[in-house]
């Protein structure tokens, strides 16, 4: 992602390239004339100020308000006592080195806040309402639930609702991840906060914006840095307590020396107080202060690229740490939608047979008979339709052309004498059977016509998710479904979860997941529906499938996946351990090196300049390491 310096930052680079000239130009006079002290001062000090004059003022203003202990405070003192003992040209480049710092950190943290600023831009700036007849541009937070809105091309969609009138394509990139558009027509839904690309479409709202999907990512993704992880709050306690701690320790290496020797001579002074001046450069905590947040940052905003809302430092570590993962099974792993799955005729052809099941059940409402009205494709005939009853927990008896059809249960099969046979494929199975009319008195037994074998179908890339987890090391994998044991068993094999519980009701599920925790590692709850949000919440981390989850779900978790494919769960921990490593990898590397050059320069052997690396080089090196959590 390409970043544009902003104003500030350019105004910074500016007035360190005139201050870097200058103090190229007085270092060369320096050596060339051999300059009186006096005047070698004066030259040094032109580009002291001209790069650091904000670090004083702002040093001087914090210890006005009773804020002293912190890094400019000590670049303050410790430049000040470098131009005390007539380390001019140190001071000046502690001072530009320390500046070229804070630049960059700016620059970094610049970028890691625009690949979140890019998911900000989801909000929509107006909405298109048609009220009286007129089209009228109002503002999103106006717009009722069941108000019409029209969207065009090039258009945010501004709130969640069905399409009435139209078809287009949806760019949903910005929330899923998903670089794909996706064809959108009649009566299918729509997100707030996704681009229309083509075409006029005309959307019935089914939310307020303050409860629509693109209000709640930007309340996810601007309360995130509340959550802070164990690793950012001890940085924080320990720079609260390092720095005085820091200062104390350079006062003492500057005098008790010196005292303890007997020493008058301004000379030995000198030497001490520049080694505490190396000592309080070398000991600035900015690469820690600096780096593990903005690690946690640019980790936070990768994760959003890829459609993956981590809500705060604290779940991407926990996350990092999963070793158990548990989900849900009915749009989880499963896609919630019933489908035919196969069809099995007695003497009748598969057609003819799906051709009664969808006129039977073309009157009802349930996800079973939808399932089979949206396989059949074809039309149907309604006049040829006579009457349809329900029988409640069995199935249907309609009229059609004169002859009764039952579609239902082996329940219903029963009651109608029908000889049916169990199937021996798993899922829900819908048998048909049918009577005559003889003489104006039924068969003492109806015709069996077969079944039709009814499923929920399984998220083409669940196995994928699957396989990743085991490669990353999650040893258990648990899949927890109110279905019946046969379909549990039957998904799980084909998943490859060895480890399954069936008919489990809600309290059952929090009572299981109660009994997994503390384990090996962390566990980790999937699921997506409003009954899974007790679970969500009792787990270490509670990832909710984001697009077609409830809201209990999504406001229960703390990670939530945008465009519900199981197969980002490991992306999401690939992503948190890779940020977890960085953070490590930021706290060994600068307390390790200021450790050697805070000993060598108490020692008298390291100078200003390495100790100028020892702030700033560190604080570059971190950045940089950082700045990796935002790239894949």
């Amino acid at each position: 992602m390409k970043y544009k310096m902003t104003g500030k930052q350019k105004k910074m680079c500016r007035r360190l390239a005139i201050a870097s000239a200058v103090f190229a130009l007085s270092a060369v006079a320096d050596h060339i004339f051999g300059l009186p002290w006096q005047i070698r001062l004066a030259i040094y000090l032109i580009p002291y100020v001209i790069a650091g004059y904000d670090v004083l003022k702002t040093a001087g203003i914090n210890i006005i308000h009773g804020r002293v202990f912190d890094e400019k405070f000590l670049m303050m003192v410790a430049t000040a006592g470098a131009l005390g003992t007539g380390e001019y040209p140190e001071a000046v480049a502690v001072m530009l080195f320390y500046q070229v710092g804070e630049l960059f950190q700016s620059i970094a943290v610049g970028r890691s806040r625009k690949s979140i600023a890019s998911l900000m831009d989801i909000r929509p700036d107006y909405a298109v309402a048609v009220r009286n007849g007129e089209q009228i541009r109002v503002p999103p937070e106006s717009v009722a639930v069941g108000e019409t809105v029209i969207v065009r091309p090039g258009e945010k969609i501004p709130l969640d609702g069905i399409v009435i009138d139209g078809e287009t394509t949806v760019n949903t990139a910005a929330l899923t991840g998903e670089s794909s558009p996706v064809d959108v027509s009649v009566s299918e839904s729509v997100i707030s906060g996704t681009l229309n690309l083509t075409g006029v479409i005309t959307v019935k709202t089914t939310s307020t914006f303050g409860e629509s999907t693109v209000s709640k990512i930007l309340e996810l993704v601007e309360n995130s840095s509340e959550k802070k992880a164990r690793v950012e709050n001890f940085i924080t306690r320990f720079a609260r307590w390092y720095t005085p701690c820091v200062v104390a320790a350079a006062v003492l290496l500057a005098v008790i020396p010196p005292v303890f020797l007997g020493v008058s001579d301004w000379s030995i002074w000198s030497v001490w107080l520049t080694r505490a001046c190396v000592f309080l450069v070398v000991s600035c905590p900015c690469a820690l202060v600096v780096s593990v947040p903005l690690s946690f940052f640019g980790g936070i905003g990768g994760a959003s690229r890829e459609g993956i809302l981590i809500k705060g430092a604290s779940y991407m570590e926990q996350l990092a740490g999963i070793r158990t993962v548990v989900f849900d099974k009915t749009g989880t792993l499963t896609k919630g939608v019933f489908a035919v799955e196969d069809i099995h005729p007695n003497i009748v052809s598969a057609a003819e047979l799906l051709d009664i099941a969808a006129a039977c059940e073309s009157m009802s409402t349930h996800p079973v008979a939808q399932s089979i009205v949206r396989a059949h494709e074809g039309h149907i005939d309604n006049r040829a339709i006579g009457s349809v009853q329900e029988i409640p927990g069995q199935g249907v008896k309609a009229q059609i052309d004169r002859l009764t059809y039952y579609v239902g249960n082996g329940a219903l099969m029963d009651s109608v004498g029908a000889k049916w046979h169990e199937c021996h494929l798993t899922g829900t199975i819908i048998h048909i059977a049918r009577e005559y009319p003889d003489g104006g008195s039924l068969k003492p037994e109806a015709e069996y016509l077969g079944h039709i074998v009814i499923n929920d179908e399984i998220k083409p890339d669940a196995a994928q998710a699957v396989s990743d987890l085991k490669a990353l090391g999650v040893t258990r994998l648990v899949m927890l479904t109110g279905d019946k044991e046969k379909v549990a068993e039957a998904v799980s094999s084909k998943l490859g979860i060895s480890e399954h519980y069936s008919g489990m009701m809600p309290q059952d599920k929090v009572s299981r997941v109660e009994e997994l925790l503390g384990g090996d590692g962390r566990l980790a709850f999937v699921g997506d529906g409003i009954n899974d949000a007790p679970v969500l919440m009792r787990a270490d981390v509670g990832i909710a499938m984001g697009a077609m989850g409830s809201d209990s779900a999504i406001e229960s978790a703390d990670v939530v996946l945008m465009d519900d494919k199981p197969d980002k769960i490991a992306a999401a921990i690939k992503i948190a351990r890779k940020t977890m490593t960085i953070v490590r990898e930021n706290i060994v590397f600068a307390l390790g090196v200021k450790a050697v050059i805070l000993a060598l320069g108490a020692l008298g052997i390291a100078g200003m300049w390495l100790a100028v690396f020892g702030d700033v080089g560190v604080l570059i090196i971190a950045i940089l390491n950082a700045m990796r959590t935002m790239h894949k």
